[in-house]
């Protein structure tokens, strides 16, 4: 957040308490005055689909998915405390005293790292001006009030609680005038029950995630890309160009990374397949993911990079960080960045690709294949020995291979083959599920590409089915002199370990980098502890075993 929002916040607070004073008169003290409710759902509101609670920086909420026969999809009901018009006018002075007595510098409200010891600095400063103002009021509804306060001046307001709410990927302000739209991994898109009170108020949140990462929205430029300091992405539009009204939407990311135990308890790839994938990338193959819009491209992605041994350099460029990986790993992130209002400063993903190079990486992580300028880059860094792994729009291998050798990527169909394998990702809309849809690779006949399918999904049986051979083993033969047994039998010791990651539950990405780094390490010793169905902290430090998804 930015000095201009803080002082926006000021006037704000100030006008809200010229327009409060009328209600708070004739009130009591202003211990006595602070009264905090919870709505109670209505009579008619009976068929509760889900409920769960969320905490975010203490203020606790319940939700409510509900099924309103009034409505064509379910509502997301969001239910905390009240805050009565008289409590609100004393939070308006304590906010409007902070808002003057806290002196923050530029630089420390832009600085991501110290967001969080500034949002700590204002929950106790209005703890304790709360103590002072109101002794006896209970310690719970004081941390709620100072949460609530925090929200509104660092952060979005009420949209913090939809962002602390693990169970969405998507939150979208399309108006003032509407309701707020949140996409639930169980239940698709819902209707919640927050609503912007102005179009400015809008404009203000979209400005301050600019200004935090020193870009502007304005009416001369009125799209916004941006992240929040969480990492979640950020798109904004203003009046007119959004013909309605102005619109925010935030890409939530998980905040513990999906790994490869996660989509196999999930489905979304079975054993037998990863266990494939695994063999291709310790044997540095190069792999495209590709996938629609919310396929999962670098979800799977990041589930599938701790198979990459651990004495090895990895280098990722991103728009976004978005991949996380073991804190073992020799890794360097990359990152682009937009040019400032004056137009300087610009980094790009083709500038980082060949500045990337001068790393001595052994893999490189590409977030997407858009521009001819950057496949021809990544292309010769396959063909000069780098691994490189990169995600690319394409719902099929077919489409992939279509994608890549026409405009605008337009990559010479010679240089193709250097893919070795093409896992391609797919979703359901209506269900949400995500499966791994095709794995399959590039073969050349006669001068021509076409895709050799290794396997499939089946839709009715949701599972994946052998379609064809895999001819990248030819490729691993010769440079491993492994006959096709040694082959086969690495295959199914993979498939058994990874079934046993999945049975007892090693679901960090710490906790399962360490289980592959051992098998690099010494493959009898782990086969040993799997066959004899050891538990996991023979391998796993315990403190790496299970997160809480």
């Amino acid at each position: 957040m930015g000095l201009g929002k803080m002082a926006g916040k000021k006037r704000e607070a100030k006008s809200d308490k010229k327009r409060k004073k009328k209600t708070s008169k004739g009130k009591k003290s202003s211990e006595e005055k602070v009264v905090i409710k919870t709505k109670k759902l209505k009579r008619e509101e009976k068929e509760v689909l889900d409920k769960y609670g969320i905490n975010v920086d203490k203020v606790f909420g319940e939700v409510r998915v509900i099924e309103d026969p009034d409505e064509f999809v379910p509502i997301y009901k969001l239910i905390t405390p009240q805050v009565e018009k008289g409590t609100g006018v004393l939070i308006d002075q304590i906010k409007e005293t902070m808002i003057s007595e806290m002196k923050l510098s530029v630089s420390e409200l832009l600085d991501p790292k110290k967001i969080s010891e500034i949002k700590k600095k204002f929950f106790l400063k209005s703890l304790k001006m709360l103590g002072e103002q109101i002794p006896n009021l209970p310690i719970d509804k004081k941390q709620f009030l100072a949460g609530s306060m925090v929200h509104e001046m660092l952060g979005l307001g009420r949209i913090e609680m939809l962002i602390g709410d693990g169970n969405l990927e998507e939150i979208v302000v399309n108006n003032s005038e509407e309701p707020c739209w949140v996409y639930h991994k169980k239940y698709g898109w819902l209707k919640t029950n927050i609503k912007m009170e102005t179009e400015d108020r809008i404009g203000n949140y979209a400005s301050s995630i600019g200004r935090r990462i020193g870009k502007q929205i304005s009416t001369l430029n009125p799209l916004l890309d941006a992240h929040l300091i969480s990492g979640d992405r950020v798109n904004a539009t203003l009046f007119p160009i959004s013909t309605k009204g102005n619109t925010i939407t935030i890409r939530l990311f998980r905040r513990n990374p999906w790994t490869i135990t996660d989509l196999i308890a999930n489905k979304t790839v079975d054993a037998e397949d990863a266990a494939l994938i695994w063999l291709a990338m310790q044997y540095e193959m190069n792999i495209l993911i590709s996938g629609g819009t919310g396929s999962g491209k670098t979800s799977f992605m990041n589930a599938v990079i701790p198979f990459v041994p651990p004495n090895q350099r990895i280098i990722s460029i991103e728009d976004t960080r978005e991949i996380v990986l073991p804190d073992f790993l020799h890794w360097v992130p990359l990152t682009t960045r937009e040019p400032n209002p004056e137009g300087k400063g610009k980094v790009d993903m083709l500038s980082l690709l060949v500045n990337s190079l001068r790393m001595r990486p052994d893999r490189i992580i590409v977030g997407e294949i858009r521009r001819e300028k950057q496949a021809q880059v990544l292309f010769e860094a396959m063909h000069t020995g780098h691994s490189v792994y990169a995600t690319l729009h394409a719902d099929t291998a077919d489409e992939t291979l279509r994608r890549l050798i026409n405009p605008p990527i337009n990559v010479p169909e010679t240089l193709v083959e250097a893919i070795d394998l093409i896992v391609v990702m797919y979703r359901d809309r209506r269900t949400g599920k995500r499966r791994v849809y095709e794995i399959a690779e590039f073969s050349q006949m006669e001068n021509k590409m076409f895709v050799n399918i290794i396997s499939r999904w089946n839709p009715k049986k949701d599972k994946s089915e052998k379609i064809g051979d895999f001819k990248f083993l030819k490729k691993i033969k010769m440079f491993a002199d492994l006959s096709d047994s040694e082959i086969k039998k690495d295959l199914k010791n993979k498939e058994t370990i990874l079934k046993w990651i999945r049975k007892n539950k090693i679901n960090t990405v710490n906790g399962v980098g360490k289980v592959v780094a051992e098998t690099y390490n010494d493959s009898k010793k782990v086969m040993e502890i799997v066959k004899k169905k050891k538990k996991p902290e023979a391998i796993v430090p315990k403190e790496w075993l299970k997160v809480v998804s």
